[in-house]
C-alpha cells in the first residue's frame, strides 16, 4: 500500500473513489471495513490538506499581483 503522504492529490483522490465505492458495495467483512474506512479518511484529510496548501499559494500569487 503506497504511504498517503507521498501521493499526489489525484491518486489520493481516485484511491478514495475506489474506497467508497468497494464500501457502498457492502461486500467487505467487519474488520476489513473498519481498516478500508481508516485509510478512507486518511486519504480525505491528505486531499483537504493539499486543497488548502492550493488555495493558499493561489491566494498568495493574487495579493501579489494586487500591487
Amino acid at each position: 500500500m503506497t504511504d498517503i503522504s507521498d501521493m499526489t492529490f489525484e491518486k489520493a483522490y481516485a484511491e478514495l473513489a475506489r474506497i467508497i465505492e468497494l464500501m457502498e458495495s457492502g461486500e467487505l467483512p467487519l474488520e476489513k471495513s473498519v481498516e478500508t474506512y481508516e485509510r478512507g479518511r486518511l486519504l480525505a484529510a491528505h486531499c483537504e490538506s493539499l486543497l488548502e496548501q492550493a488555495e493558499l499559494r493561489i491566494n498568495t500569487l493574487d495579493e501579489a499581483g494586487d500591487v
